[in-house]
C-alpha cells in the first residue's frame, strides 16, 4: 500500500525538507543535506511517481484477484476482498491527489510573467 508518510517524506526530501545528514524513506528514497544545509534528493521526483504507481497498480491486481477468488468461492473470505479493495481505492486517491496538486503546481507556474 501507499503509505502516506512514506509519500510526504519523500516529498519532502524531494523539495528541500530533510535537516539531517541522510534519510532514506521506504520507497527507496534517500536525501541528504549540502554545504548550505539545503536537503538534496538523490532521487529524481518522478521515479517516486513511478514506484507510487506500480505500487498502486500491484494493490490493484491483488484486489481485483481476490475479488475473483471470492465470487469462484476459490477460499477468498468477504473480508480479505473488502480489505483489498479499500487499499486499493485509498492508492487510488491518494495517486489521484497527488496529480491534481502537481497540475495545480504546474498551471500555477505557467500563469507567472517572468
Amino acid at each position: 500500500m501507499i503509505d502516506p508518510v512514506t509519500l510526504s517524506t519523500a516529498a519532502s526530501s524531494a523539495f528541500g525538507g530533510v535537516t539531517g545528514t541522510t534519510a532514506t524513506s521506504g520507497m527507496g528514497v534517500a536525501a541528504s543535506t549540502d554545504s548550505t544545509g539545503v536537503g538534496v534528493s538523490e532521487t529524481p521526483f518522478a521515479s517516486v511517481l513511478q514506484s507510487a504507481m506500480r505500487e498502486m497498480g500491484t494493490l490493484e491486481q491483488d484486489a481485483s484477484n481476490k475479488v475473483t477468488g471470492l465470487l469462484n468461492g476459490n477460499g477468498t473470505d468477504v473480508h480479505t476482498a473488502m480489505l483489498a479493495t479499500e487499499r486499493s481505492d485509498l492508492a487510488f486517491q491518494l495517486t489521484l491527489s497527488v496529480r491534481n496538486k502537481a497540475v495545480e503546481a504546474y498551471t500555477q507556474l505557467n500563469s507567472m510573467q517572468f
